[in-house]
C-alpha cells in the first residue's frame, strides 16, 4: 500500500492533476488530498490542476484554489518536484500531461482495471471503489478532519452510485461510516451532488429516454445526444451526467451505449453492463477505458456507425455468455 506522506516527503512543490471531464470521484478524490497535503505539510508549494468541475461540487472547501485557468489555455512555468495523476492516465490529463512529464517523480493512483500505471510510483487497485477509496488508504487516518472526509465520502458515493454498484465492497462501506462520523450532513451531499438535477439536465435526460431503442432482443438500449441539442440548451458533457445509469435501470437490459457529440464525426461513449458483458474490454479496443461494468471511448463516425461498431462486440459477448 502506497503511503502519500513517504512519497511527497522531501518534495517542496507537488502538483496534482486528474482526467478531462472530471466526475465525481476526481473531483473528491484531487480536493481530498490537495487539502490534506495543504495542511499535513503547509510548508511546501501544492498546486491542483483540473477542468472547471460542476457546480454541484462547490460545497467543497477550497475548491475555487483549481487552477483551471491552465486547463482552459493559461500557462504553468514552474516544474514539480512530484505530480501525482488521479483516477485517469497521463495522456487524459489534459493541459497539465506536460506538467506530469516535466516532474521530478510521478505518481499515479487510479481504480481503473484499463489502467497499468503511468508513474514512477504507482497505486492502482481495481477491485477498489473508486480512487477516493484509495486516497484515504494512502493517508493516516488520525489526520482526517471535516473538510478532507467530506471530499472522499463524495468521490466515494459518486462511484458507487451511492453504494449501490457491485464495486461497493465491506471495506469500502466501513470507510463511509468513518467518514460520515466526521459529522456533516451526508444525506444532503447526496440529494445536492449526485440526485439534484437542474432543468436542462432533466429535459436532455428525458429525450434520452424518450429518443432511445432497443436492440438485440432488448438486451442492449442505446441513446444520444447530438451537438445542435446540446448548443440548442446551452449545455456540455456536465448536463449529461447520471443518463447512462438512468438507461441501463431498464428491465431485461444488459449492456447500455450513450454518446454525445464532441465534434464532427466525434463521439464520447459511455457503456454500462449488468455483468454479462465486459465494456470495460470493449472500450479498451477502441482507445478507453474503464471497469467490467462502467467504461467509455471516443469514437469517430456516424452515430450509426459508433454504435454498428460497438454493437458487433457487444453480441459476441453476450453469445458467449448464453454458451456458458
Amino acid at each position: 500500500m502506497l503511503l502519500i506522506e513517504e512519497v511527497v516527503k522531501d518534495a517542496e512543490s507537488i502538483g496534482i492533476g486528474g482526467h478531462i471531464r472530471p466526475d465525481g470521484d476526481c473531483v473528491g478524490a484531487c480536493m481530498a488530498l490537495y487539502l490534506y497535503l495543504r495542511k499535513v505539510f503547509p510548508e511546501k508549494s501544492v498546486e491542483l490542476f483540473l477542468e472547471r468541475p460542476s457546480e454541484v461540487f462547490h460545497c467543497i472547501k477550497d475548491i475555487d484554489k483549481i487552477r483551471t485557468d491552465v486547463m482552459e489555455g493559461g500557462s504553468y512555468d514552474g516544474d514539480f518536484d512530484v505530480f501525482i495523476a488521479l483516477d485517469t492516465v497521463k495522456e487524459r490529463l489534459g493541459a497539465a500531461q506536460p506538467l506530469f512529464d516535466r516532474a521530478g517523480k510521478t505518481v499515479n493512483i487510479d481504480h481503473h482495471i484499463s489502467n497499468k500505471g503511468c508513474g514512477t510510483v504507482n497505486y492502482i487497485d481495481p477491485h477498489a471503489s473508486s480512487t477516493s477509496e484509495l486516497i484515504f488508504r494512502a493517508i493516516e487516518e488520525e489526520k482526517l478532519d471535516v473538510e478532507i472526509a467530506k471530499a472522499i465520502y463524495i468521490g466515494i458515493v459518486h462511484d458507487t452510485g451511492v453504494f449501490r454498484y457491485s464495486s461497493t465492497s465491506p471495506e469500502t462501506l466501513a470507510i463511509a461510516s468513518k467518514l460520515v462520523a466526521f459529522g456533516f450532513d451526508f444525506s444532503e451531499i447526496i440529494d445536492r451532488t449526485f440526485y439534484e438535477k437542474t432543468y436542462v439536465q432533466t429535459l436532455l435526460l428525458g429525450r434520452a429516454l424518450l429518443e432511445s431503442i432497443l436492440i438485440m432482443d432488448g438486451k442492449c438500449i442505446v441513446s444520444g445526444i447530438e451537438k445542435k441539442t446540446l448548443d440548442f440548451y446551452h449545455a456540455d458533457a456536465k448536463d449529461l451526467e447520471g443518463i447512462v445509469s438512468q438507461l441501463n435501470q431498464t428491465k431485461d437490459v444488459e449492456c447500455t451505449i450513450f454518446t454525445y457529440q464532441t465534434g464532427v464525426l466525434e463521439y464520447k461513449v459511455s457503456l454500462r453492463s449488468k455483468g454479462k458483458v465486459d465494456v470495460a474490454e470493449i472500450a479498451v479496443y477502441f482507445g478507453g477505458g474503464g471497469h467490467k461494468r462502467a467504461a467509455g471511448c471516443t469514437m469517430n463516425g456516424t452515430f450509426y456507425d459508433v454504435v454498428n461498431n460497438l454493437t458487433l462486440h457487444i453480441e459476441r459477448q453476450l453469445k458467449k455468455a448464453g454458451r456458458e
